[in-house]
């Protein structure tokens, strides 16, 4: 085991030069397909919503890939081989997110709505205030989700160039947000939405591949994997049971509540997610849209079963220390598995190949999502912010994609610049992040605009502006920002794996995970901004439920 063990952690030159050339392969390929969906994009439901053309099942697979981020690639599968239990339950979290956004929002959404979020959110109120918060709240958690993926991307290039240079990683981040950029300024929603079913297709097939060569490896069975793995972690036991990451004695009561945060945002965080719910508009009908979920529960639940094997198995064939050696923060776990795997079933060449495709199918992951990411985020600001605010709705669907594309370009900047700050933390736990600012700000306003017929616009707006700024006010005063260090043993240094360095700490807020205070706040604002208000719009109420419930009326542009 040691002897393969050693080979796996040497990073070859042909392994970087096969990894390059699939890398080139895909992007070469979906650069293609993104010209050709660019000749199709002749008016802003093209750009937006893919012309509504896809049917429910390749939605689904979309969906899927646009779900199946970095964090869930990557970030998992880390978190699993260094937390063992802890891990899992990000796994779990992310799974469970898809019955809310099934049973809460997926057809009420596409029913109501027609390109954004705040279509919906503002159909039956005042459209000013609540489409520029609905727009600012979407950008904002868009920035959020794009940190993990660049950090993801800047992880990659660390093991597979062999290289710990910081200007390498940071380049590899800038090259990605280019790339990402030029789908969404070019190809829309349907040069997209293929890049993402591609991406998904290679991430089940490669996922798929290791998970059965690691069954095969332990006999298939899971007994044997999980007691290998916990031998190998150097926690014993422990590494299978809960409270070795979360809820530990030494974090107390701050650590139990940190973990039930935690929880809370994964669940209720997918259905807050701009990125997500424009997906649902880019099908023709209701049916589809629903039809739409069940094909990425499919495809999503699948693939959250394997990063159980990824995590485990890591965790038994590579070891805590030599994941930690290449990522602190266990980033690339899933490749280091890959490669020792190969290695020991096909020799160092089949470790090389093996770790080559997997390194691939990781790139095109970061490039596919950060490219949903970004087009929903700039199609937020053309729609809502300058063509419904701005213009008052008087302005030309060209020149509301040109919008688009402008802010395409300046919302990639403003996430490559931020992800070159945020490499030393953890991308699942990025994520987790955006799901918490997600579920605080845009989930109670979706939900009391879909189903308490006395919200009003003052409700939405302190909804809005009171989960997002609650959220990101505790962020930056928690230990994710400052004060969480790691004593030197040894002598060794003291180390952090908070935004700022050793010796700087303002965190007054003890969770990591804000969403136990801010989603709470969230709906609380927009009960009580509502109540303090007597605006009602009765008219407009029964007829934004019989749309929802029945999908009537929906194929008409929403007022702007």
């Amino acid at each position: 085991m040691s002897s393969v063990l050693a080979q796996a952690q040497t990073v070859t030159g042909g392994q970087r030069g096969l990894t390059i050339v699939l890398f080139l392969a895909f992007v070469a390929a979906t650069l293609f397909i993104t010209i050709r969906a660019s000749r199709n994009n002749a008016t802003a439901a093209d750009y937006y919503a893919g012309g509504r053309s896809f049917t429910g099942p390749q939605n689904g697979v979309a969906i899927g890939g646009d779900y199946m981020s970095a964090a869930s690639f990557l970030g998992i599968a880390g978190i699993i081989a260094l937390s063992g239990y802890d891990g899992f339950l990000y796994s779990i979290g992310f799974l469970v997110a898809w019955l809310v956004a099934l049973l809460l929002v997926a057809e009420l959404l596409r029913n109501s709505g027609k390109f954004t979020m705040a279509d919906v959110l503002a159909f039956r109120m005042r459209q000013r205030p609540v489409r520029v918060a609905a727009g600012i709240s979407t950008i904002t958690v868009s920035i959020f989700y794009l940190l993990a993926q660049m950090v993801g991307a800047g992880a990659l290039v660390s093991l597979l160039l062999g290289v710990d240079s910081q200007a390498a990683k940071n380049i590899t981040i800038v090259a990605v947000g280019a790339l990402m950029i030029f789908y969404v300024t070019v190809g829309g929603m349907k040069g997209t939405t293929w890049v993402q079913i591609i991406k998904a297709v290679l991430l089940m097939t490669g996922t798929t591949l290791v998970t059965v060569l690691v069954m095969v490896k332990f006999g298939g069975s899971v007994s044997a994997l999980l007691g290998d793995a916990a031998a190998n972690s150097g926690q014993g036991q422990r590494f299978l049971e809960p409270g070795l990451r979360f809820g530990t004695d030494a974090q107390g009561l701050a650590g139990k509540l940190d973990l039930i945060s935690l929880g809370i945002a994964l669940v209720l965080g997918t259905a807050g997610l701009p990125h997500i719910l424009v997906r649902f508009y880019t099908v023709p009908d209701a049916k589809a849209a629903r039809k739409s979920v069940l094909w990425a529960i499919g495809i999503i639940g699948s693939f959250y079963l394997m990063t159980i094997c990824l995590g485990f198995g890591a965790a038994a064939l590579v070891g805590p220390d030599a994941i930690k050696a290449q990522s602190p923060s266990g980033n690339t776990a899933a490749l280091q598995l890959a490669q020792a795997i190969g290695t020991d079933f096909f020799g160092s060449t089949g470790g090389t190949v093996l770790l080559a495709i997997i390194a691939a199918v990781a790139f095109a992951t970061i490039l596919a999502v950060v490219a949903g990411l970004t087009l929903a985020s700039s199609v937020s600001f053309a729609h809502d912010i300058y063509a419904s605010v701005l213009k008052r709705g008087e302005v030309k669907e060209g020149e509301e994609v040109r919008v688009a594309r402008i802010a395409a370009f300046a919302i990639g900047a403003a996430a490559i610049v931020l992800s070159i700050f945020a490499q030393k933390l953890n991308v699942a736990f990025l994520v987790a992040l955006a799901f918490a600012v997600a579920a605080s700000g845009n989930l109670p306003a979706i939900l009391y605009s879909l189903f308490w017929k006395k919200f009003n616009t003052t409700g939405a707006v302190a909804a809005i502006y009171g989960g997002l700024g609650s959220a990101i006010v505790l962020v930056i005063f928690s230990p994710v920002v400052s004060g969480k260090v790691t004593p030197g043993v040894g002598g060794a240094p003291a180390t952090t794996t908070s935004l700022f360095p050793v010796g700087t700490d303002f965190s007054w807020f003890p969770l990591d995970n804000p969403g136990l205070v801010s989603i709470p706040f969230g709906f609380f604002c927009g009960w009580l901004g509502t109540v303090l208000s007597k605006e009602y719009n009765a008219e407009k109420y029964a007829e934004m439920e019989v749309r929802s419930l029945t999908g009537i009326g929906s194929e008409k542009a929403v007022q702007h």
